[in-house]
């Protein structure tokens, strides 16, 4: 399942700048939204109810069980289930560290500092997983 399913059944959805959504949870009364629902890059579904409410509450209230906040297992045939993107701001903040590893090594070697080899190791993480990055978005 991916988290569309489960928001599918909520009311009240909303984004929330961290890449997950806040809904009002169906187990309880809710007059404001007390539900957050995040999905995980693996597939996996967390949900939590900031009232108390149990997983099962929640789940039982909509009639999913807990094999909904887990992703589909690979096909008979062998075939793995398409897996949604990263959200982008997942994404921004990995490339943002990244840039800020290159940035500091960068510096250093302005100001005629000699790099250390595990720096420099570093350094060569920090490239290839920009590059990864970019190529991902081709």
């Amino acid at each position: 399942m991916s988290a569309d399913t489960l928001l599918a059944h909520l009311e009240g959805v909303k984004r929330t700048p961290s890449g997950g959504w806040l809904a009002r949870c169906p187990a309880h009364a809710d007059r404001r939204a007390s539900l957050a629902v995040r999905e995980l890059g693996d597939g996996r579904v967390l949900a939590h109810c900031f009232a108390g409410c149990s997983i099962h509450e929640v789940l039982g209230a909509v009639g999913l069980d807990m094999t909904a906040l887990f992703p589909e297992k690979i096909n008979a045939d062998g075939a793995k289930p398409e897996r949604r993107p990263f959200p982008a701001s997942d994404v921004l903040r990995a490339v943002s560290f990244e840039t800020m590893i290159v940035s500091i090594a960068a510096a250093d070697m302005a100001a005629g500092k000699t790099i250390k080899p595990a720096d420099l190791e570093r350094l060569r993480l920090a490239a290839s997983r920009l590059q990864a990055a970019a190529e991902a978005f081709e």
